[in-house]
C-alpha cells in the first residue's frame, strides 16, 4: 500500500456507506491517498471530520482567538481559498489537546492563542498550485515582495502537499492579553522569505526574537515540532495521520 495508512480506505468506505446523500471517493497517486468528501452538506462534512477524529480549535481550546486568513482575501494569493467556506479551525484530536497544553501555559504567563491556519483540505493546497503557475501577483508587495513566483516552489514555500492536510498542522501567534494586540514577532504571518526563518535574526530586535523563541520553546515542550522556514508553523510530533491527506471541505 505504499506505506499508506489503511485508515483512509475504511473512511473511505465508511463514509460512502453512511454519510448519503452526499458523495466522496478516495483519490490515490503513488505517494499519497486522499479523502475527498463533496462539499454539498455541512452536517455531512462535520460527521466525516468527527469520524477520523477531528475536532473544531475553540471546541477544546476556548481562549485561542482565530483569523483564519484563507477565508478572507488577506493573504498571498488574494482570494478566498477553496475548501475555506466558513472561517473555522480543525485539528485531530491529539494535535488539538497538545495545543490546549500549550494555550494553558501560556495563558499564566500573559498570552493567547491566535491561530491563521489548522487543517487544509488538499483542494486548497491545489489552489495554491494552480495560483503559483498563472501571472497574478497582486499581493507580491504584501507577502513575497523579494521573490519570484517561480521561486515560491523551488524554495518549498507552496508545494503540492501539505501537512496542514494530514490535520495536525497549525500556524499561529501570539496575543498579549494586558494590550489586546499581537506580540511582535518581528515580521507577519505567511511573509514568504528568510525573514521568516525562526532563527533569522538579521534585523531583528532581542525582544521580537525571543518572542518567537517564546512560541517555539512551549510549542515544543507540548509535542510539536518546527518548520525551518516559518516560526508561525508547527506540526505535532507523533501525528496520527502521517501518510494521509485529507480533501474535506469547511463549509
Amino acid at each position: 500500500m505504499n506505506n499508506i495508512k489503511l485508515i483512509a480506505t475504511a473512511l473511505a468506505a465508511l463514509i460512502a456507506t453512511s454519510c448519503s446523500p452526499t458523495k466522496s471517493n478516495e483519490v490515490q497517486t503513488d505517494t499519497v491517498r486522499t479523502i475527498v468528501v463533496a462539499d454539498t452538506l455541512a452536517t455531512t462534512q462535520h460527521e466525516a471530520m468527527e469520524r477520523v477524529g477531528f475536532v473544531r480549535i475553540g471546541d477544546v481550546v476556548p481562549d485561542a482567538i482565530l483569523e483564519i486568513r484563507y477565508y478572507t482575501t488577506y493573504n498571498f494569493v488574494g482570494s478566498r481559498i477553496d475548501g475555506y467556506q466558513r472561517p473555522e479551525a480543525w485539528l485531530t484530536r491529539q494535535a488539538a489537546d497538545s495545543l490546549r497544553a500549550v494555550s494553558d501555559e501560556l495563558k499564566s504567563m500573559g498570552y493567547r492563542l491566535k491561530i491563521f491556519d489548522a487543517y487544509r483540505p488538499q483542494r486548497a493546497v491545489d489552489h495554491f498550485v494552480r495560483w503559483s503557475h498563472n501571472t497574478d501577483t497582486a499581493m507580491k508587495a504584501y507577502f513575497y515582495p523579494d521573490l519570484q513566483k517561480s521561486e515560491l516552489f523551488e524554495q518549498d514555500y507552496v508545494a503540492t502537499r501539505s501537512g496542514h492536510s494530514r490535520g495536525s498542522t497549525v500556524d499561529l501567534t501570539l496575543l498579549d492579553m494586558a494590550s489586546g494586540r499581537e506580540v511582535d514577532m518581528g515580521g507577519t504571518f505567511d511573509h514568504l522569505g528568510p525573514e521568516s526563518h525562526p532563527d533569522y535574526r538579521s534585523g531583528l530586535t532581542n525582544e521580537q526574537y525571543a518572542n518567537r523563541q517564546l512560541l517555539r520553546t512551549v510549542m515544543l515542550r507540548h509535542g510539536f515540532r518546527p518548520l525551518y522556514s516559518e516560526w508561525w508553523h508547527f506540526t505535532l510530533r507523533n501525528e496520527p495521520y502521517p501518510d494521509t491527506y485529507f480533501d474535506i471541505p469547511i463549509i
